[in-house]
């Protein structure tokens, strides 16, 4: 009875210590419920009872040596319980408790150390057994001689340990089954148990086995962080962790919906283990969660910002000069000096990413390359993306798109994501092969592709070129062959990328405002065509005979077809991001939009990695109403579309905005569309929806492709109408940040191409009376409301009105 209140002591200071080191609060529960347990036996019978039971996982044995033995009290006991023990188990530590000296020279015998009841350091001996035997506390990494190397806190730290020590400590230590010991003491069992199977005569040599127990260690600290939010400690950070945070504060939509999705990634990976040459994963993601942004705003007094109408340039100029409290700036610190790979730091508000209220690609976001050799430059290069980033949440277009779905401003708070931008070098230059988005619902289908097939937007490089709406290859992962754009020769080297975006790398100076437009460079394919991206993703032209082969080895001219993935399966592109969409549909009950990236290293040697970086809802048609398109209608319809997004009626708006046919330039979109912002400002002033009709696409940062509005130029509008025009050619903007967050709000959108059935009647609009003209655009009101009638079911939609 003296003994167990030591032990219990020290078994509450063990576990104490194994929980602080725990990943997160889940799993310092799980390790509270795989603490080493203490089990008191009362007789010889139970105790062989308890050993017999419970063998595998016994740490250790402390035996008194007088108790019951058959009913009666047998002065040997003890002795024969571990003298029993030892020839079954020699690996388990023993220690032998008596208030007789004389039984000190059995337990020599055993062998098993020896404890006197009477002596006054009884508790101390004690407490040497359990650190010193045990493996608590600790891991001490000795000779044979006694001589102590060192000591390992954690399994990291054992791992890296593991590779230092002399040969001659390693054989000792797994011979004695002392790593196995300690690893049960961090109740590590699985682990353990693994490790204590193993012997020597199972390898070729003992460099070998060593080799192998650390690959063991490295194997676990993954898998058990898969999945799982850890919260970063910088003293014990550990640089292969996949999902960090800093803060107690909410991940933010982003972040909170690209940790769920590591977890279940982890929990379904039987799925991926057919494409046993992709690793499909979610990079390396550090969250600064929504509490340090509210210690950044209180600590710099910033809080007024937030009811000002200041331009986003002043925004910009406040955060800039604003400073990071010390306590962040030294936990970036030591994360940066653990990696040497480029970031890309982007936000993860807390209504970002929200079902039917999404805030897609209105925050700021930044691709760093973090090479620089001052780690001081890097740390204030990062610091500042975060600041944008923080910036961005009181930019005149979150505020705008806040009021429109009925938020308020003081509400929103600011996470932002530190992540691994995905890629590999080439020369100056770091870039991913392949990025893009893909979409549950293909709102635009073609051929026998259906609805529920997807769709998906790949484009070389970095993902900018895909969600601002520039030239992209769009096809569904089910039906990859199925390409209508690319259908003749003249096609595909009329719509072949020719410009992609990657990362400048080597800079010597250090610039601390970086930004995308300083940080990513356009480039022309033509540059990098020898890199070996292209040499996967490439076909050549062959101008004599006017075709395209798909090998990229020979003579001719290169261009991008992707037909290495696509067509002939270089790796099962198509089939992953199919598996992709249709788990997250599944977990998140709803239709889904994935970002994602893909590598393929610099060699052939490298094995591809499939990387998604973002997963949300996508906002579905609403099917509560039944919308009904009658002949009349369509008899009667000015406009009708059979590639209408949403479902509703709505017969509410008065307004028109065209851009004039005639007068249309491709060359002066910029012009236009600030033309469109500022009749955009004055109806919405006056809480006016209006119409808008307008050639291309739609939101395109690319004003070659389209008109490059932003969701601030036309806040007040109610529907969109993409109409075609002989001098510009472009397919619909499904797939970019602008086009989602029109989905999101409801607002109608049509397409009014060359179809059959497709018709806009400009004749009729050029009679409406006009309310304002410019050079390009033309405002008009009806007398009566317009009525705009969309059907989910079917993709058709009608706008009928009266002048």
């Amino acid at each position: 009875s003296s003994m167990l209140p030591v032990l219990y002591k020290e078994l509450v200071f063990e576990t104490q210590a194994v929980i602080d080191d725990g990943l997160n609060e889940e799993h310092r529960l799980l390790t509270m419920r795989a603490r080493p347990k203490i089990l008191v036996a009362h007789s010889f019978e139970q105790a062989m009872h308890y050993f017999k039971t419970f063998k595998p996982n016994i740490l250790g044995v402390i035996s008194d040596a007088r108790y019951p033995r058959d009913g009666e009290l047998d002065g040997r006991a003890g002795v024969d319980l571990l003298h029993h023990i030892k020839q079954e188990r020699f690996d388990i530590p023993m220690l032998l408790a008596s208030s007789e000296p004389h039984n000190g020279e059995l337990a020599v015998n055993i062998p098993a150390l020896f404890a006197d009841k009477n002596s006054s350091d009884l508790h101390d001996d004690i407490r040497s057994f359990l650190l010193n035997h045990l493996g608590f506390g600790n891991f001490i990494f000795k000779t044979s001689d006694g001589s102590v190397l060192g000591q390992a806190n954690d399994l990291y730290d054992l791992e890296i340990k593991l590779g230092e020590i002399p040969l001659e400590s390693f054989l000792y230590h797994s011979r004695n089954n002392d790593f196995s010991r300690w690893l049960y003491s961090l109740a590590e069992v699985e682990l353990a148990a693994n490790v204590r199977a193993l012997c020597d005569e199972d390898f070729d040599s003992p460099e070998l086995h060593r080799q192998h127990l650390v690959k063991m260690i490295k194997t676990q600290r993954m898998v058990r962080q898969k999945g799982v939010i850890v919260n970063f400690d910088k003293d014990r950070f550990d640089p292969d962790t996949e999902f960090l945070k800093i803060g107690n504060g909410s991940l933010g939509g982003k972040a909170r919906g690209l940790a769920f999705f590591s977890a279940m990634l982890q929990r379904n990976s039987d799925l991926f283990k057919q494409f046993d040459n992709v690793e499909v994963s979610v990079p390396q993601t550090f969250v600064l969660t929504t509490e340090s942004f509210d210690s950044f705003i209180e600590y710099n007094s910033l809080e007024e910002l937030v009811k000002k109408d200041l331009p986003d340039e002043v925004v910009s100029d406040y955060f800039s000069r604003s400073e990071f409290p010390e306590a962040i700036v030294s936990e970036l610190t030591v994360f940066l000096k653990s990696i040497g790979y480029p970031l890309a730091v982007r936000s993860s508000s807390l209504l970002e990413d929200a079902q039917f209220k999404s805030y897609a690609g209105l925050y700021h976001t930044c691709i760093v390359a973090n090479d620089h050799p001052d780690i001081e430059c890097r740390l204030s290069q990062l610091l500042h993306a975060i600041k944008m980033v923080y910036a961005s949440t009181y930019y005149r277009a979150p505020k705008s798109f806040t009021q429109r779905v009925g938020n308020k401003t003081e509400n929103e708070k600011m996470a932002v994501i530190i992540q691994h931008a995905i890629g590999s070098r080439h020369g100056r230059f770091y870039y991913p092969a392949v990025s893009g988005v893909a979409q549950s619902l293909n709102y635009y289908p073609f051929s026998h592709v259906k609805t529920d097939d997807g769709i998906a937007n790949i484009a070389v490089g970095f993902g900018k070129a895909v969600m601002e709406g520039e030239n992209t290859l769009r096809f569904s992962p089910r039906h990859p062959e199925v390409l209508p754009q690319r259908s003749s020769v003249d096609d595909i080297l009329k719509g072949t990328q020719r410009q992609y975006y990657a990362l400048r790398m080597g800079d010597s100076t250090c610039e601390k405002e970086i930004t995308d437009s300083t940080s990513l460079e356009k480039r022309d394919v033509s540059g990098g065509l020898e890199e070996y991206p292209f040499q996967l993703l490439s076909s050549v032209y062959d101008p004599v005979e006017h075709k395209i082969r798909d090998i990229s080895t020979i003579a001719g001219h290169k261009i991008v077809t992707f037909a290495p993935l696509l067509k002939h399966r270089m790796i099962p592109f198509p089939e992953i991001v199919d598996t992709l969409l249709s788990l997250g549909k599944i977990k998140l009950g709803c239709p889904v939009e994935i970002e994602f990236a893909v590598d393929f290293g610099t060699n052939a040697n490298s094995k591809a990695l499939f990387s998604v970086l973002q997963i949300r809802p996508m906002s579905a048609r609403e099917e509560m109403l039944e919308v009904e398109i009658t002949e009349y209608d369509f008899a009667q319809a000015f406009c009708v579309s059979e590639n209408g997004l949403g479902n509703t009626i709505n017969s509410e708006i008065t307004d028109i905005i065209y851009v004039k046919p005639e007068s249309f330039e491709p060359a002066k979109n910029k012009q236009i569309a600030l033309e469109i912002s500022k009749i955009n400002s004055t109806l919405l002033h006056e809480g006016r929806k209006y119409i808008l009709f307008g050639p291309g696409r739609w939101g395109s940062a690319d004003h070659w492709l389209g008109i490059p509005v932003s969701w601030e130029d036309i806040s007040s509008v109610g529907a969109i109408v993409e109409t075609v025009h002989e001098k510009i050619h472009a397919e619909p903007s499904q797939g970019s940040h602008f086009f989602h967050n029109i989905t999101t709000l409801g607002v109608s959108y049509l397409n009014v191409n060359d179809g059959l059935n497709d018709r806009l009647d400009w004749n009729w609009l050029e009679c409406i009376p006009v309310i304002q003209e410019t050079e390009y655009i033309v405002h008009v009101r009806t007398s009566k409301p317009l009525t705009v009638k969309v059907d989910g079911r079917s993709r058709t939609a009608v706008i009928l009105g009266e002048f």
